[in-house]
């Protein structure tokens, strides 16, 4: 089972937050809060924070250039991974992937389902790698916000923890572009 190894040292990431929403501002965002509070509690570093429309092309313009900020190591977005019409996140983060990360839609799913039952199946949060930075797409409640911090990524960024983690292969994430 996963542990931390206490004899390593914390490595604190530098994370963005991306809200995508219509009607929020940042006096209404509670989860994009709910998740500047868990990122600062856990020693991480917020990098940055936007609140954007449910705009495909906006949102995707938003991650390449938070991808493209060597001052950005992980992109967290909440909102917009529904059924709805209105609900692009997903393929806008499709739309900048290298790679997929397949199951962390899977693994969400799986912890989703221990809360709130069968109605975790209208989630559709996903997981991908694009120039080096991790990019997590979020369903927009708190609660998922929290399940998906609390139970998969404040894991998956700890470099202590074991038996692997996202942390420790952020130098190997682009080590295709390097001349042989």
């Amino acid at each position: 089972m996963s542990r931390i190894d206490e004899s390593k040292e914390f490595i604190p990431v530098r994370i963005a937050v991306l809200t995508v929403s219509d009607t929020r501002g940042l006096a209404e965002d509670r989860s994009g809060q709910t998740l500047v509070d868990r990122i600062e509690g856990a020693g991480h570093i917020l990098a940055d924070r936007k609140i954007i429309r449910d705009e495909r092309a906006e949102i995707a313009d938003q991650l390449r250039a938070w991808i493209a900020n060597p001052e950005v190591d992980v992109v967290i977005s909440t909102g917009g991974t529904g059924l709805t019409g209105r609900d692009v996140t997903v393929e806008a983060h499709r739309d900048v992937y290298e790679k997929e990360i397949d199951a962390f839609g899977t693994v969400f799913t799986i912890v989703s389902m221990q809360k709130i039952g069968t109605s975790a199946v209208q989630s559709r949060a996903t997981g991908g790698v694009a120039g080096g930075t991790y990019l997590f797409a979020l369903p927009g409640s708190t609660g998922a916000c929290k399940d998906a911090w609390d139970e998969i990524l404040r894991w998956q960024l700890d470099y202590r923890h074991l038996p692997c983690n996202f942390v420790e292969i952020f130098p190997r994430l682009e080590e295709h572009k390097r001349r042989k």
